[in-house]
């Protein structure tokens, strides 16, 4: 009774949340298996009988012991409006994964066993070095200010997951622009349905009804999917995994970086979890998150798990404890059960987006809600690396389109064309880093905290010269430039920390003069 007092495992609430986090995870299973499919070349019997079963479990395992998490502080702070930090696989890391581990090593060898074998081996180290994070997570976390921490954030919900279902969106406004107005009726207005019917629900069922009547989807493609569907159980691939650890060698210097990246990601979501009320255990999530990867690199994934962004978003909403459960169950069914080709060719992508550019609105929204005023300038500044990655990619994107690279036409082509390839570059390699890194900076020099601004501005000179951030790879001397950039950063930080010292000593010396 005590705790029925504080605790209720299913709220209303509960099911906008898990309507959106599931669709928001269905969109991203999509886009996984796309990228192997069609983007690579894997073949259907690895991607949907070896990969998304192992999937599944790496869901389950995160989304489960989050709501169980949330029940736990839920009691303890005696509070009925706990939310389970959301969970699910790193977003950015599915592209790094897909095309600078598994597609290298398919397109030189053309084996897709040992490409997948490779990518799942990766994926083992990678869980490795989420799991030791937790080491100095804390440390990390009480000394970088919330606005460097929600401003890395704001760069990656609107630039990657935001913009992309935003031109989508206005493609086909006659289906998106319905899920578009529920999300800004029900999501950020507030405002009930009659009965008080979902919104996630009623997105969904509207953008199915809309999708067909309007001849959007067609029949063929889901009599396909029924006729080749075949549930797979996940088994563990020990024998793979020792086969993609020969291989693995010319990709180690991609798993450090990366590893510190999905870190620094679950710090920042947990931060800004903390921010929305709800401060949960540092050291134990980055534990889970790395576990998760894990187990799903031991059953066959390549693909890391982290905790997902979006938590202010589902609080917002109602979600409570069993929106995270009810995900992770039904993330597993239909990885487990082959549901993953069937809904790409039920639901409509385009109906689903707006609910990804509500997380981005949200998130970004929150960096500046969350924070200090005076921080507003840091944010934009830890932005501005996540859209030089997002304009790079569309360089990059459309330059393959036509056959060609960026080396091939030239930097001086490009430059003549207002396109600086170069800076997008360096500016976006170990965006998420470098975005902590900057903002900061920016935010200790806006409070006047010149030695902390020093320090970090050393740790980028460190990362820079490391190859961590603004290189292709990890290497001693890997971008010296930027590294004394930062150096010399740090070093005037340093200088006008110490003057304000004795500035402060002599006032006080002064003062005691006089008196």
């Amino acid at each position: 009774m005590k705790e029925q007092a504080y605790f209720s495992w299913w709220t209303r609430g509960d099911w906008n949340g898990f309507f959106g986090l599931f669709t928001n995870i269905i969109t991203n299973l999509m886009v996984m298996s796309g990228l192997l499919l069609y983007a690579v070349g894997i073949p259907a019997n690895i991607v949907y009988g070896q990969v998304m079963p192992a999937v599944g479990v790496s869901l389950i395992i995160g989304n489960v012991y989050y709501g169980f998490a949330a029940r736990r502080l839920a009691l303890k702070e005696k509070r009925s409006d706990v939310t389970a930090l959301p969970y699910g696989p790193s977003v950015g890391h599915m592209f790094v994964v897909t095309f600078l581990i598994i597609g290298p090593v398919f397109w030189q060898t053309g084996d897709p066993v040992l490409a997948w074998q490779v990518g799942i081996a990766w994926a083992v180290i990678e869980a490795f070095i989420e799991i030791i994070g937790f080491a100095v997570g804390p440390f990390v976390r009480k000394h970088t200010p919330r606005a460097a921490m929600l401003g890395v954030l704001a760069g990656l919900s609107i630039t990657l997951i935001a913009m992309t279902p935003s031109f989508q969106t206005w493609e086909v406004p006659y289906i998106a622009f319905v899920s578009l107005a529920l999300v800004m009726l029900g999501w950020m207005a507030n405002r009930q349905l009659p009965g008080n019917i979902p919104h996630g629900l009623v997105i969904i069922v509207a953008g199915v009804i809309l999708g067909w009547a309007t001849g959007y989807m067609r029949p063929e493609g889901f009599t396909n999917a029924v006729s080749n569907m075949s549930a797979t159980l996940p088994m563990f691939r020990f024998g793979d995994i020792i086969e993609g650890l020969k291989g693995i060698t010319p990709f180690l210097a991609i798993a450090l970086p990366l590893g510190v990246g999905n870190a620094i990601s679950t710090l920042n979501n947990i931060e800004s979890a903390a921010a929305a009320g709800d401060n949960y255990n540092t050291r134990e999530c980055m534990v889970v998150d790395g576990v998760g990867t894990l187990f799903g690199a031991l059953l066959g994934s390549p693909f890391p798990t982290t905790v997902y962004i979006g938590h202010p978003g589902w609080k917002n909403v109602g979600a409570r404890a069993g929106y995270s459960v009810a995900t992770g169950v039904a993330s597993l069914l239909v990885c487990v059960l082959g549901i993953v080709p069937i809904l790409l060719t039920v639901v409509p992508l385009v109906a689903v987006l707006p609910i990804l550019l509500y997380i981005g609105l949200v998130m970004g929204a929150q960096a500046f809600q969350s924070t200090p005023k005076q921080h507003a300038p840091a944010i934009i500044l830890a932005i501005i690396p996540w859209v030089a990655m997002w304009g790079k990619n569309l360089v990059d994107n459309a330059l393959n389109a036509a056959g060609t690279n960026a080396w091939e036409v030239g930097m001086e082509a490009l430059e003549n064309a207002s396109v600086l390839y170069n800076g997008m570059k360096i500016l976006s390699s170990g965006a998420i880093i470098t975005s902590l890194v900057i903002a900061a900076v920016a935010a200790y020099v806006i409070d006047h905290k010149f030695k902390h601004a020093a320090i970090y501005a050393l740790a980028g000179a460190v990362f820079a010269f490391f190859g961590f951030i603004h290189a292709d790879a990890i290497g001693v001397g890997a971008a010296v430039e930027q590294a004394i950039g930062y150096a010399a950063l740090s070093v005037l930080f340093f200088v006008i920390h110490f003057m304000s010292v004795k500035e402060q000593k002599d006032l006080g010396a002064g003062e005691k003069v006089t008196g």
